[in-house]
């Protein structure tokens, strides 16, 4: 009878041991459907003040966990048995070796090299389990912390800008490439006053510090300023648009977007000519804003030059000139005579007009690519978002390098810093939004999916942290803008 090697044995109970092994895993696969039904059953009869649907998703998630950390723990079983059989081939490998026994140092080494690469394999599996349950509590998180409050459909094309006014009554502004700008009431989302008097794509539109009075700016080359009345509607229950699917990447055609005629934009008061024109640009004014006290008005061109306007007799104060390249935006500073404008060059510059004899210029350099906005903060700070994906925050005492970085995975729009509570809101190439705080930690990103968000660019984002139904908006080439509440004390306090 032949004899059986000692190496055939070994492969052999090796195999056993593989086939009992997925034998107990196919019995655990086949057995989890019982044993999630039986931990529901055994919940649900218990005492709960939570609501079902909290209940069911919390049994959901961890249901998730048992099963990732189940994962793990046969899968590290699988590797420790590969270690052992590495060890033992390790072994019989030294015994044989030019007839001689490796050195125990020799063989310790090698076995500790392996063993140290099959942990770092078990890290990163365990890492990469664990990630998928962290985002899934962070998406559910962010969702109970960002609700979208309300949809203002009524654009024939994509919204560039968003603005809400200062002065009561708090309105909703809109620029849109449809050439018209609109203004809605908040709480109901309908339209109250259209404004038609460009002849090309409305840019940005701002509103007066004191008065209702709106600047736009429009690729006819020109800003206007113009009055409106509104009188706002009372308000009517709404449904919810808070409930959202479990997909939170899902495509949607063009056929899916919002019809420009939902709203009925088309019959609300309508204003056809502005008080005042602003005419001086030889190319696209792509941004307009009010100097404090709203008695000057600065624009920005693709022609390179920023202007400064008395309202007034709508003269030309000041040319602003010394960016190389287009202008992507201008914005004022809310208690100072301050400008600042960006461009394609890179670059984003501080105009002071505090003193009236002379004004001076500051350059910031740091990014890459197009700057395509810099904003002002109660404080002396600058935000500054750009092309390159990234967003900083200069201290407009040291101009050489920014205190603060923020990198993300797309191109920044025009971004927008909640004054009391600086938190920075970042509307994305990517149809993303995402809000950091001043020193670049990452707070929250707003829910989107296949029922509620933006489904195309992200282009600009404005706070009105005081108004009680929505404290954010956003708006996109989708042709909506979102009204969004914010839980900002619950946003912090997961901070």
């Amino acid at each position: 009878m032949p004899i059986e090697s000692g190496s055939c044995a070994s492969a052999r109970q090796a195999k056993q041991k593989r086939k009992s092994h997925s034998l107990s895993i196919r019995r655990t696969n086949s057995s989890e459907q019982e044993r999630a039904g039986l931990q529901r059953d055994m919940l649900e009869g218990q005492d709960s003040k939570l609501p079902s649907a909290v209940r069911n998703t919390l049994l959901e998630l961890f249901g998730q966990i048992e099963r990732e950390f189940e994962n793990l723990y046969i899968e590290n079983l699988e590797l420790r048995r590969e270690i052992d059989t590495l060890n033992e081939r390790l072994a019989g490998e030294g015994q044989t070796v030019d007839g001689a026994e490796l050195s125990k140092g020799q063989l310790k080494t090698k076995a500790s090299h392996s063993t140290s690469q099959l942990s770092q394999k078990l890290k990163t599996t365990y890492k990469a389990s664990t990630s998928k349950i962290v985002s899934s509590f962070k998406t559910t998180t962010s969702r109970a912390i960002c609700q979208l409050v309300k949809e203002y459909v009524g654009h024939r094309d994509g919204i560039w800008d968003v603005s809400v006014a200062k002065t009561q009554p708090v309105v909703l502004g809109t620029a849109s490439a449809d050439h018209t700008a609109l203004l809605w009431s908040i709480e109901t989302g309908k339209c109250l006053v259209k404004y038609v008097g460009h002849v090309g794509s409305v840019n940005s539109i701002k509103f007066h510090p004191t008065e209702q009075v709106a600047l736009t700016a429009s690729g006819d080359q020109t800003a206007h300023i113009w009055r409106y009345i509104v009188q706002l509607p009372t308000p009517q229950p709404t449904a919810d648009c808070n409930q959202v699917s479990g997909e939170d990447e899902v495509e949607i055609s063009d056929k899916d977007e919002p019809d420009g005629d939902g709203d009925g934009s088309s019959d609300c008061p309508t204003v056809r000519a502005p008080l005042t024109s602003l005419k001086s640009h030889q190319g696209v004014v792509i941004a307009a804003d009010w100097l404090v006290g709203g008695k000057q008005a600065v624009t920005a061109s693709w022609d390179r030059t920023a202007n400064l306007y008395d309202v007034e007799t709508s003269e030309l104060v000041h040319s602003l000139t010394g960016h190389d390249q287009e202008l992507t935006h201008c914005c004022t500073h809310p208690t100072q005579r301050l400008v600042v404008t960006s461009s394609r060059d890179t670059t984003f510059r501080l105009w002071d007009f505090r003193d009236p004899s002379i004004h001076s210029v500051n350059v910031f350099q740091g990014h890459t690519d197009t700057v395509t906005s810099a904003v002002f903060t109660v404080g002396d700070n600058v935000v500054s978002g750009s092309d390159d994906r990234t967003v900083k925050v200069w201290d407009l005492k040291n101009m050489r390098s920014p205190i603060a970085t923020i990198r993300t995975d797309s191109a920044v729009n025009r971004i927008n810093v909640c004054v009391g509570q600086r938190i920075i809101a970042l509307p994305h190439d990517n149809r993303q939004v995402r809000l950091f705080d001043m020193s670049g930690v990452r707070l929250a990103r707003l829910p989107r999916s296949n029922r509620q968000g933006h489904r195309r660019m992200v282009c600009c984002c404005a706070w009105c942290e005081d108004h009680p139904i929505c404290n954010l908006f956003t708006c996109g080439f989708d042709r909506q803008a979102i009204g969004w509440n914010i839980n900002i004390p619950a946003l912090l306090q997961e901070k």
